[in-house]
């Protein structure tokens, strides 16, 4: 939580910075989560499916005393599902594996050909909640805090925008469930790679 404010405290110092200095604007778009938790350390759980899933938030653009260079923080909402095959004693089926986050993306970019831009840093994470969609699984805990890596580009027209970016995961997010059936903890990694597809609207 202390980085979630962190992060949250930065952007309220940014938005002290003179208008002529401060762009903001909201953003949604999908995610397409590939090679997501994969790493099952109890044979309950075989795989998963990649799904999409989506995002909305804001974002703030400062530009640096260097040409061409920009600051952007966001503050996005995330919601991943991946079908997962769960297998017990006595019978198989799949079910949903539904994750939500919160991302503070800090990235640093640079101004393209006039329209387009690149632009790559941290993401932090903060995790929600995840739930299985079946009752035999109940969550007992889930690591909060990871740390990813995002870079990508875009172009802009006017005052909208279009970019794709890669996400890779640094830390290790490991959940917790009960399988009541047969009373067994299930750990494995929640890790997720992304490609992400975002739309914004600078306001």
């Amino acid at each position: 939580m202390k980085k979630l404010f962190f992060a949250l405290t930065l952007m309220i110092g940014l938005s002290q910075i003179s208008n002529a200095q401060l762009q903001v604007g909201v953003k949604a778009g999908v995610n397409y989560n590939s090679g997501s938790f994969k790493n099952v350390s109890n044979n309950v759980l075989s795989g998963a499916d990649s799904r999409t899933g989506y995002h909305a938030g804001l974002w703030f653009r400062v530009k640096l005393p260097v040409i061409g260079l920009y600051l952007r923080p966001e503050v996005i909402y995330t919601e991943l599902k991946n079908k997962v095959n769960y297998n017990n004693s006595t019978f198989i089926r799949s079910t949903n594996f539904k994750f939500r986050k919160i991302d503070v993306p800090v990235l640093l970019g640079k101004k393209v050909l006039g329209i387009g831009n690149i632009f790559a840093g941290p993401s932090f994470q903060y995790a929600l909640s995840s739930n299985f969609g079946i009752n035999d699984l109940s969550e007992i805990s889930t690591s909060n805090f990871s740390l990813g890596l995002q870079f990508g580009g875009g172009i802009e027209l006017g005052r909208l925008g279009i970019d794709v970016r890669w996400e890779r995961s640094l830390t290790n997010a490991e959940a917790r469930f009960v399988d009541t059936v047969i009373s067994s903890n299930v750990n494995f990694d929640t890790r997720v790679n992304q490609i992400i597809f975002g739309l914004s609207y600078r306001l």
